[in-house]
């Protein structure tokens, strides 16, 4: 089972995410545009792992506080094009305490330097290059208020996110 710890939009942030990958179409960029259910902010991804009531279990231990969250600017990894967020010292530490959690009980995940982004567009091209256009950035803010355990499963058109536990 493949496993990843995020956060989950509200329906605002949503609409503010799909405003802009409209106006990344509109500007001519082609690729596999996220669907509105996929997309998220993951904290840790943990990937193959059989036993998603000890994630929880661990998710549990790290206290977490409400807190605010804003999007900031835009870029790209190559052919994948992401939303940013305006730098938050809180989340950053949350993220710190959690990945220690896992590490403490464990649990593999992806160590990569936490770097928030919310993927949405992959495979994405724009007049034949991957060079990001120039549209205008996403705009939105919202109160963080739990931490997601997701399951990830390839359907039979894409990826499948489902929320199996909460914190």
């Amino acid at each position: 089972m493949r496993l990843f710890i995020s956060i989950q939009f509200t329906e605002p942030m949503i609409n503010a995410l799909e405003a802009f990958q409209s106006r990344l179409k509109a500007s001519g960029v082609e690729g596999y545009f996220a669907v509105r259910e996929n997309l998220h902010l993951t904290l840790a991804f943990i990937g193959d792992y059989g036993a998603p009531d000890e994630v929880m279990d661990v998710i549990e231990t790290v206290p977490f506080e409400p807190m605010t969250m804003k999007l900031n600017g835009m870029g790209s990894f190559g052919d994948v094009y992401w939303a940013g967020i305006e730098q938050n010292t809180s989340l950053d530490n949350y993220v710190r305490r959690l990945r220690r959690a896992l590490a403490e009980h464990k649990i593999p995940y992806d160590r990569k330097r936490f770097f928030p982004h919310i993927t949405v567009v992959r495979k994405a091209i724009y007049r034949g290059k991957t060079v990001l256009p120039q549209v205008e950035p996403p705009q939105g803010k919202m109160v963080i208020e739990h931490i997601s355990l997701m399951r990830s499963e390839r359907g039979k058109h894409g990826m499948i996110y489902t929320e199996i536990g909460r914190s």
